[in-house]
């Protein structure tokens, strides 16, 4: 059987192994837990300095299990300590697909990025090669499943340049897109040539011909079910017109943003909405931490009256404003892929990598079997001819209660 190094995926990029030897790292022990409870001390500590998805927030997670009815048996803890001490900490979920198991991140595609828990600076005070041994060690640690799927980790992370070399073997997929700026001004000058000012002036006056304008922050405690209501109807209209399988149908996803917008829920949600004569025009949906915010679900209307006055570049162009000048944010996370809105506001464009580690040889086979996916998945998406045909198989499918074939890897 080949080695899963020939696994090359929608990037094109083929996988590659740590950049540096490991190198003995002295008073290094493991455990792993079932328990998210019992690894929550730790799991503080670690984002006390802050965090780079909102995927390693402890309340995150612990809501995501709650939403999810997700069993001990299939939830996993790595904790790596040195001398007693806890350097680094592993969350993972094991789901089953096509007669075999893996371990992944808890909320997948629903967030821009993935990363373990660390402490930063033990982590900074070690070398390459010492870090390469931890991730190993980590890796060997790792049981019950055919293989670990890790989608969407920084290569950058924690002030460090590869700071997970050694979890597994990597792979480039994509990039992060963040607006990283000291205040509105500084975004409004770097990001905005003359000619983007008057196209955003001469959208905001048409949008502003047909009625009342009102812009928005929201927060738990507010009155934001209705809010939420509206705007997964905005996108299920979306996902249908594109054709694909709509991610927030599923009433356990449902259940997970409901929650997290109750007070109590552990989670600083911030809903900024645009409103037109009293409707919902245009919203976003995002979670603070420390002085980030990322953003994870965007909506608009479909309304083809009001799409000359642009509702969803008018409501971020009023959300840029309000949170680098009034709310003191430094960092608006859209997420990955590419589209015109980060074009026009992202300065930060951050390499993802998605870290593959077989555990057992139905692992390597199944990792085998998802390369020969993604690279057909790849071609068709440059190929002009193929790739309408691909999204209304996929229309098809999905209007019959069934998708597309998915990768095994696929969160």
């Amino acid at each position: 059987m080949s080695d899963v190094a020939t696994f090359e995926g929608s990037s094109g990029h083929a996988l590659r192994d740590a950049p540096a030897a490991a190198a003995p790292l002295t008073g290094l022990s493991i455990s792993s837990t079932r328990r998210v409870a019992d690894v929550e001390a730790a799991w503080r500590a670690f984002t006390a300095e802050g965090v780079e998805s909102p995927g390693q927030i402890y309340d995150f997670i612990r809501l995501w299990i709650e939403a999810h009815e997700i069993p001990e048996r299939d939830q996993l803890f790595v904790v790596a300590a040195l001398n007693g001490r806890p350097v680094a900490l592993l969350p993972l979920w094991r789901q089953r697909r096509f007669g075999g198991s893996f371990y992944g991140w808890f909320p997948g595609t629903h967030v821009g990025c993935g990363a373990p828990l660390v402490d930063r600076r033990r982590l900074a005070s070690m070398s390459a090669g010492e870090r390469v041994a931890l991730w190993q060690a980590v890796g060997r640690s790792i049981k019950g499943a055919d293989f670990v799927y890790l989608r969407a980790v920084p290569q950058w992370a924690a002030g460090l340049d590869d700071p997970f070399a050694g979890l597994g073997r990597a792979q480039e997929v994509e990039l992060l897109h963040r607006a990283a700026f000291a205040s509105w001004e500084e975004a409004d000058a770097v990001q905005r040539s003359k000619s983007r000012r008057k196209h955003d002036r001469q959208q905001g006056e048409k949008l502003a011909a047909l009625g009342e304008i009102v812009f928005e922050q929201m927060r738990p405690g507010d009155v934001v079910g209705p809010v939420i209501e509206e705007m997964f109807r905005q996108r299920a209209r979306r996902f249908v017109a594109m054709g694909i399988k709509d991610p927030f149908a599923a009433p356990d996803i449902a259940a997970f943003y409901r929650e997290s917008v109750v007070p109590g829920s552990g989670l600083d949600v911030r809903l900024h909405v645009l409103r037109l004569n009293g409707a919902i025009v245009a919203a976003r949906y995002s979670i603070a931490f420390g002085d980030r915010l990322f953003c994870l679900i965007s909506s608009m209307t479909d309304d083809a009256a009001l799409q000359a006055g642009s509702p969803g570049k008018q409501s971020l162009l009023r959300m840029m404003q309000t949170i680098f000048d009034h709310d003191g944010f430094r960092v608006l996370d859209l997420g990955a892929g590419v589209n015109d809105e980060k074009r026009h506001w992202c300065n930060q464009h951050l390499p993802l990598d998605n870290r593959y580690l077989p555990l057992t040889g139905k692992g390597r086979l199944m990792l085998e079997v998802a390369g020969l996916w993604q690279t057909a998945r790849r071609r068709i998406k440059t190929d002009k001819r193929i790739y309408p045909l691909a999204r209304k198989l996929r229309g098809w499918l999905s209007r019959r209660g069934g998708d597309a074939p998915q990768a095994p890897a696929e969160d």
